[in-house]
């Protein structure tokens, strides 16, 4: 599977969010910098997961970006389809193949396509995150 630069900033961002979330809101630029990301292009990918409710931003003095839900209800599956649209099986088959073989061929990626949707809806964002030490 490969992901588009622009899920990678998505993810990369909303991780950066995740680690912070006991602050306040964290300005575009700040997370563009913390992850060497274009900030023009940053700002959009933001709006992108605002609009799908993982981030919301606020335009205040001190105003950014946060988390809208607990890392632990966020899946990697939620950031992927936030900028990409849902994650659907598609198969250009071309001539040559017989029905039978062409209905086989979709059933075994749309096979695929459900078991990596369920794998990325299990990867919450806090799972990723580096585990916090507690102090004895």
């Amino acid at each position: 599977m490969k992901l588009s630069r622009t899920v990678a900033y998505a993810v990369q961002a909303s991780l950066h969010l995740a680690e912070s979330r006991d602050g306040g809101p964290v300005p575009c630029s700040r997370l563009a910098s913390a992850g060497k990301m274009p900030e023009r292009f940053l700002l959009q990918i933001l709006r992108h997961l605002v609009a799908r409710g993982i981030l919301s931003s606020s335009r205040e003095i001190d105003g950014g970006y946060r988390l809208d839900r607990p890392p632990e209800d966020i899946s990697l599956l939620d950031v992927i389809e936030a900028i990409d649209g849902p994650m659907v099986a598609t198969v250009p088959l071309g001539e040559g193949l017989s029905d039978a073989a062409r209905n086989r061929l979709h059933e075994a990626i749309n096979d695929v396509t459900e078991h990596s949707r369920r794998q990325l809806a299990a990867i919450k964002l806090a799972h990723l995150l580096p585990k916090r030490k507690t102090r004895n």
